[in-house]
């Protein structure tokens, strides 16, 4: 077997038997029509580029300049790069909104897509373009399916919301302000996944806090299209990197940074497609043990940028390292324990150490009891400290559109719980975002005397007492879906019970009358409904998970 091949173990099928398969020809001639001359496929590794990039997301913008970059890495390394691009949503669109159930699917629709791209296109390696909220899991997802030499290059954050904002501008007004290209400057979604995908070791070292308008991206890009083909030449697929190791020390992340809950998801869904076992217990387990350090709104006072001028992703690592599990294995070849053992910290505010910490405990809990027997997320990192243990009345709703109706109408009253339910993964279905009510309630001047239950989702900028996840959802039979308005919850963060002080034979006889609401569906929502699993499995295709 000569070297080439060895290297080129897939895309070299697609000119073999040329001399004896007509359908072998067909595809050379394919290539050719391409531009792309049979020698150059025989003798170069087929490196696709996945990008993301759409005109309606800041945080991927610039992603059709970032990919020269990637590409002239590629053609450096002696690579052959061909780009393909995937669908890319932005929650932002549909808070509040029916668009928002689409949201979340389309996790699965873009891993599912990128998988048939990449298998029936019989590609060595690629580069993976991602930046947003639900673009990076799935992208992550269909690298760990995939088991392909894979890096990425993360588009990075936009400039601080208030950047540019001109003085005396009131805060609400400049913190809704986006100032260009990147994802939202803040620890949401977006910035949470990227910073995780730098963790877990498949973004090249201080990539996670470099901002979408720094040159400093660009070459990252160029050197990570480099680096892929060294990858393919040296056999390192993604398996050797994603691992249980690797995700440890992306659980120890998501407590120190106190990342958006959302990321407990993905990280689940990505733990299922390792075949590595995790579960809700592990995250909460691991948030008792380590303290939050990172001071990124809306659980500190600073912003990525800080971040970046800190150090970045290495120096908040280098902090925690008596937590991580040094010996896992990155995209650049080196240990993360090498990667990170001459990081400095300039700033020891924005990332804080350890015993001098911005909460003892990480930024993430798990409640489980009889209202969430199977648990329920609250990011722990914004709540006031007389709102850890809370007792009040149950305010019900069927959707996030009545409870809107209702904050608006002024039906919220300081001491109530509001529950919003059969808003889950498959009763939404889609498990939309109730960012529209977190506001409201601070709109309101309600964020300290007030709790919100859902089986719905979070933003990852929601602040104050907001339960997500619940599980099982109420559209499955949850104990959500027999909580009536008046009825008692009370939530106790310390010991982690969320509690619904209703008597047992109640909730039967309660049980015994329920007809839960059924929605008219279609269309890709329709399949999702049918396959997906639960919250505490990671919303994931794969109905058995239940």
């Amino acid at each position: 077997m000569s070297r080439n091949q060895k290297k080129k173990p897939r895309s070299g099928r697609l000119v073999e038997n040329t001399d004896r398969l007509a359908t072998a020809l067909i595809r050379v001639e394919l290539l050719k029509a391409c531009g792309i001359p049979r020698e150059d496929v025989e003798e170069r590794p087929l490196i696709g580029i996945v990008n993301s990039w759409n005109e309606l997301l800041p945080g991927h913008l610039h992603f059709r300049e970032l990919s020269k970059s990637v590409r002239d890495g590629v053609l450096m390394a002696g690579g052959l790069p061909l780009e393909f691009n995937t669908i890319a949503p932005c929650d932002g669109y549909g808070n509040g909104l029916p668009g928002m159930r689409h949201v979340l699917p389309m996790r699965d629709i873009i891993a599912d897509a990128i998988e048939a791209m990449a298998l029936a296109h019989s590609f060595d390696g690629l580069v993976f373009l991602s930046g947003c909220d639900k673009i990076v899991p799935a992208q992550l997802m269909a690298a760990a399916r995939l088991d392909i030499p894979s890096i990425f290059v993360t588009g990075g954050a936009m400039l601080p919301f208030n950047e540019f904002a001109p003085k005396g501008t009131p805060p609400v007004l400049s913190m809704v302000s986006l100032p260009g290209p990147g994802a939202c400057n803040g620890m949401g979604t977006a910035v949470s996944m990227q910073l995780l995908t730098e963790v877990l070791g498949l973004s090249l070292p201080g990539s996670g806090a470099t901002h979408a308008v720094h040159n400093q991206k660009y070459l990252m890009g160029r050197e990570s299209g480099r680096r892929v083909v060294a990858l393919v030449e040296e056999g390192i697929e993604p398996h050797r990197i994603l691992t249980a190791d690797a995700l440890h020390n992306a659980l120890v992340t998501v407590a120190a940074a106190a990342c958006s809950t959302n990321v407990i998801i993905h990280l689940l869904a990505l733990a299922h497609e390792l075949d590595i076992p995790l579960a809700l217990d592990d995250f909460d387990r691991i948030a008792r043990t380590v303290p939050h350090i990172l001071g990124v709104y809306p659980s500190g006072p600073y912003f990525l940028l800080d971040v970046y001028r800190a150090g970045g992703v290495p120096a908040l690592l280098n902090k925690l390292r008596d937590s991580l599990r040094l010996d896992a294995l990155t995209v650049n070849g080196k240990r993360l324990g090498e990667n990170i053992a001459d990081a400095a910290c300039t700033d020891d505010d924005v990332i804080r150490e350890p015993d001098n910490p911005y909460h003892p405990e990480g930024g993430i809990a798990i409640l489980t009891g009889n209202l969430a027997p199977r648990g329920a997320v609250l990011k722990t990192s914004s709540i006031p400290a007389a709102m850890q243990v809370f007792r009040g009345r149950a305010r019900v709703y069927d959707s996030e559109e009545e409870a809107v109706e209702g904050a608006l109408a002024g039906a919220f009253a300081e001491g109530d719980v509001i529950v919003i339910r059969y808003e889950g993964p498959s009763g939404g279905p889609g498990m939309r975002e109730i960012l529209t009510v977190t506001e409201l309630v601070f709109q309101l001047n309600l964020s300290e005397s007030v709790v919100l239950i859902t089986d719905g989702r979070f933003s990852g900028f929601t602040r104050g007492p907001a339960i997500g996840h619940v599980a099982p959802e109420a559209s499955e039979g949850g104990p959500l879906a027999l909580v009536k308005s008046g009825d008692e919850i009370t939530i106790d963060i310390p010991n982690r019970t969320l509690t619904l002080n209703v008597d047992e034979g109640e909730l039967r006889r309660r049980e015994k009358e329920l007809t839960p609401p059924r929605r008219r569906l279609r269309g890709h929502l329709a399949r999702y409904a049918r396959l997906v699993s639960q919250a505490d499995r990671g919303c994931v295709l794969d109905r058995e998970d239940m």
